[in-house]
């Protein structure tokens, strides 16, 4: 890579589940976050095609607004958008039972890099199970390297609960994932939601993350309150108490592919465009 690298300005397709659910509004929707400055897509299996009732509901439940854009044709909208995907996420079992249709779909978006987003239902304080998944993400990843495809893993908060012999879940699967057939998606709301520090994280991780997932984290709440107790939420960049600008300088030294953003919900004004735009300002001007 030249020296004048920088990361890509994208955003995760599930801020935009709520507004994408036609083709039409999906082809408006990707044009204004072309507008705002976004040069990437990160896109999701179960949102980029037909899913079960269950995963619908599922995600729906945790509180991930999908929409009803798995039927439209995102290959093609995609491309006409202009906009580059730089990562798809898929289940660990999907890569596993198909890992030839996996990478058929990397290469129909043009991307080289498949995310795992965590496990469901799974014990991360138990050392035995977080071995057998490292072992399992080893083999994946280098079962997709041999067809030019990198695998990562997402983060969410559940790797950094404690094991019994003192560290979290995700420093063990760092520690016992090789680092050829397996980088990371560092998530860092995520990640400081468990009390983690985003800044050691890519210090401890350094050129193993690929991917950076990034919102900031406060409250929409401002003057007083009934009372001081005010949940915490994520916020558009630079509104809230992450370190944004120097997260986003050592992913950059770190020669990071994508800085992607991503909420779920807590828009301002409801509006999950109206939120990216305004976090596409911070990322315009850190990555300029």
């Amino acid at each position: 890579m030249p020296a004048t690298h920088r990361p890509l300005r994208a955003i995760q397709q599930i801020q935009i589940g709520r507004v994408a659910s036609s083709e039409d509004q999906a082809r408006e929707t990707l044009a204004r976050l072309v507008s705002a400055g976004f040069e990437g897509i990160e896109l999701n299996g179960f949102m980029t095609r037909p899913t079960p009732l269950f995963v619908r509901a599922l995600t729906k439940v945790a509180g991930m607004p999908v929409g009803g854009g798995g039927r439209l044709d995102w290959p093609r909208l995609v491309r006409g958008s202009g906009l580059s995907v730089v990562a798809l996420h898929e289940d660990l079992g999907t890569i596993e039972r198909e890992p030839a249709a996996v990478v058929a779909r990397a290469v129909e978006y043009g991307t080289r890099n498949i995310v795992v987003t965590g496990m469901y239902r799974f014990d991360y304080s138990d050392e035995t199970a977080v071995d057998a998944l490292a072992q399992r993400l080893n083999a994946a990843g280098r079962n997709l390297a041999g067809d030019g495809i990198r695998l990562s893993y997402h983060n969410h908060t559940a790797e950094f609960r404690r094991l019994a012999s003192g560290g979290t879940a995700f420093a063990r699967l760092a520690e016992r994932t090789d680092a050829e057939a397996v980088a990371f998606e560092l998530d860092c709301f995520w990640a400081v939601t468990a009390g983690a520090d985003p800044l050691a994280l890519l210090d401890r991780l350094g050129e193993r993350v690929r991917l950076l997932h990034l919102t900031d984290r406060g409250s929409r709440l401002a003057g007083a309150t009934m009372t001081p107790i005010v949940k915490v939420d994520s916020v558009e960049l630079g509104s809230g108490n992450m370190p944004i600008d120097e997260i986003i300088q050592r992913a950059t030294a770190l020669r990071v592919e994508a800085v992607i953003l991503e909420t779920h919900k807590n828009w301002i004004g409801g509006s999950p465009l109206r939120s990216a735009e305004l976090s596409a300002e911070v990322l315009r001007r850190t990555l300029p």
